[in-house]
């Protein structure tokens, strides 16, 4: 993501309840400008419904609140993946919530990579043996999503440079 400063507090495994009951200690010391929030599938995957995925992720936003005022939260929707892709039901479900609430609150911002992973209603060929870690074509995937929404000027910016060297 350079040259944008990152500091990485994720962690596998994660569940959003984890993200909430860490947060004082890897996400508010850090006095972020923005957050990028990655999290759900694992919960999803674990058996929790929905509403609970979603009433996590409220609690999150709660917190944030409390902590950080303002700060916008980018919320990353759960990915397709091959491993997973009958969980994609559930995930979208999660990812619909999550989308409404982006339409409501100025500081949650809803960042779509299900759309560019998916072909033909299945995902790309951009992942791992596994069927559930990307390669690095999905990870492009996902930094031209994330900087398109952290920073909405850049693809424009990227035209103008690529025509200015051009000439």
């Amino acid at each position: 993501m350079a040259p944008m400063p990152v500091i990485d507090r994720g962690f596998g495994g994660s569940h959003i309840e984890y993200v909430n009951r860490w947060f004082n200690e890897i996400v508010a010391p850090y006095r972020p400008r923005a957050i990028v929030f990655y999290a759900g599938e694992n919960d999803i995957d674990a058996g929790k419904s929905v509403a609970r995925v979603v009433a996590d992720f409220d609690a999150f936003m709660a917190r944030k609140t409390q902590a950080l005022g303002r700060t916008p939260v980018y919320f990353i929707s759960l990915k397709p993946s091959k491993l997973r892709f009958a969980q994609f039901t559930l995930q979208s479900q999660v990812n619909g919530a999550i989308r409404v609430r982006a339409g409501t609150r100025s500081d949650l911002h809803y960042i779509d990579v299900v759309s560019p992973m998916l072909e033909n209603g299945n995902p790309k060929d951009i992942f791992e043996p596994d069927g559930l870690h990307m390669t690095a074509a999905g990870y492009r995937i996902w930094t031209r999503a994330v900087r398109a929404a952290l920073d909405p000027n850049t693809e424009a910016d990227e035209r103008r440079c690529r025509h200015a060297n051009h000439h």
